[in-house]
């Protein structure tokens, strides 16, 4: 049986100097974080690790730099304003290497702060929906601060935890983070039917967040035995697993599972989740692994980008020097994707931005991040059709490029290629 303390008791076992690792996306323990950024005036130099978190991140206030720093592996829209200042800094780092960064010891963890599920009649709780670098960082981790939650699904996979690590355990009835269904819009519309026509039956989906993929997902209802391995899902893919489309029966490798890391959604996909076989969250250097994604065949990898450039470079971290997201998991999935028997490597993006700018550029902003090498790609896929860039020379992917640019810019990307490559 569990001893609970409050939020401002369990986090007075952390001491000044230590580096705290924070459990992100759904999985936020929004109550320890609150907690330890009361504690600025007393502790110094604490070092907060994290993927994306949600709600606030008061610890990253420029006021409170003597007390906390930030060394985050994927900058969400919570922390981005600060991005940039003293004691805000991002790890550029594929996905799937992070938890060899805790398990190799290159950052030892002090704390763990988490989020689980309700012990079991064993004892051992869940990581739930965010199982992802949470599965390493907890294995390695001195102390455990668990925020203890009702609302917490407990996921079958790498995710279970035994109660008896908890340094502390803090109790909760709150609801975990959800995000809304996202409304599609005409031109991830147009985008998403172009995407689900190089869909094969068959196909492994890898997909992220956002109108992009839940677009293709509505498109794929006629197709048939598809499989999903993947760092994230969201509720985007229970239609098709309610319809048998999703059936995971053309898998080589976790055949009927959907496999994943993470998982963002309403209430309604983690009720999903909650004590699901079909389900299997796993550790996400698994998940991500290049040579586990390619024993699937027909896997088809579908990423987007802040822009491309007419050779075939994908941004995907950063507008110019500007961080806005991470390296994430894009590279370990198209080259996944690549070498999987019939895979598919898909950049699917607008042609242009909300401000009318060409997503499609002569050449990359100044200090922007190439995430995908122009050696990496396959499809790109906007509004207005499909680029097949695989074994094109640098005037041919230009071409193609060009050819399903926006409009009123493709004059100017023909000039401008012309001076640059002739």
């Amino acid at each position: 049986m569990l001893s609970y303390k409050t939020a401002e008791e369990a986090i007075k076992l952390i001491r000044s100097n230590e580096r705290v690792f924070i459990h992100g996306g759904a999985a936020t323990p929004t109550p320890l974080i609150m907690a330890l950024s009361a504690r600025h005036h007393d502790l110094r130099n604490v070092e907060i690790i994290h993927l994306h978190t949600e709600g606030e991140v008061p610890y990253a206030k420029p006021e409170f730099k003597d007390s906390f720093y930030v060394n985050s592996f994927f900058i969400g829209n919570n922390l981005r304003k600060y991005v940039g200042n003293s004691n805000v800094q991002y790890i550029p780092v594929f996905l799937s290497e992070i938890p060899a960064l805790f398990r190799k010891g290159v950052m030892p963890i002090d704390t763990a702060l988490i989020q689980v599920s309700m012990p079991d009649e064993h004892g051992f709780c869940s990581l739930g929906v965010s199982v992802d670098v949470a599965k390493a960082a907890t294995d390695i981790a001195k102390k455990i601060i668990a925020l203890v939650n009702p609302n917490m699904p407990r996921s079958h996979g790498d995710g279970q935890i035994h109660s008896s690590r908890f340094a502390a355990a803090v109790y909760t009835n709150d609801p975990i983070f959800e995000v809304p269904e996202i409304n599609v819009t005409e031109i991830e519309i147009a985008i998403g039917k172009h995407v689900a026509s190089i869909v094969e039956d068959g196909a492994t989906l890898q997909m992220g967040i956002g109108g992009i993929p839940n677009a293709v997902l509505q498109f794929l209802t006629n197709h048939k035995n598809l499989g999903i391995h993947t760092e994230m899902f969201t509720d985007g893919i229970l239609p098709l697993v309610e319809k048998g489309v999703i059936n995971g029966s053309k898998k080589r490798i976790h055949p009927g599972k959907i496999v994943s890391a993470f998982a963002r959604g309403t209430r309604k996909l983690y009720d999903f989740i909650d004590d699901n076989p079909m389900i299997a969250m796993l550790d996400v250097a698994y998940v991500n692994d290049t040579s586990v994604i390619r024993r699937n065949n027909k896997v088809t990898a579908i990423n987007s980008a802040v822009e491309i450039d007419i050779t075939g470079q994908v941004c995907a971290d950063s507008v110019g020097a500007n961080i806005i997201s991470g390296v994430g998991g894009q590279m370990d999935f198209i080259r996944g994707a690549s070498l999987s028997e019939g895979g598919k490597p898909i950049i699917a993006l607008p042609s242009v931005t909300a401000k009318g700018i060409s997503k499609i550029v002569p050449m990359l902003k100044a200090g922007a991040g190439v995430v995908t090498t122009r050696a990496h790609m396959h499809y790109v896929v906007t509004e207005y059709g499909i680029a097949d860039l695989y074994g094109k020379n640098i005037a041919q992917r230009t071409k193609a490029l060009i050819g399903i640019s926006h409009p009123d810019h493709r004059e100017e990307l023909e000039r401008m290629a012309f001076e640059l490559h002739k």
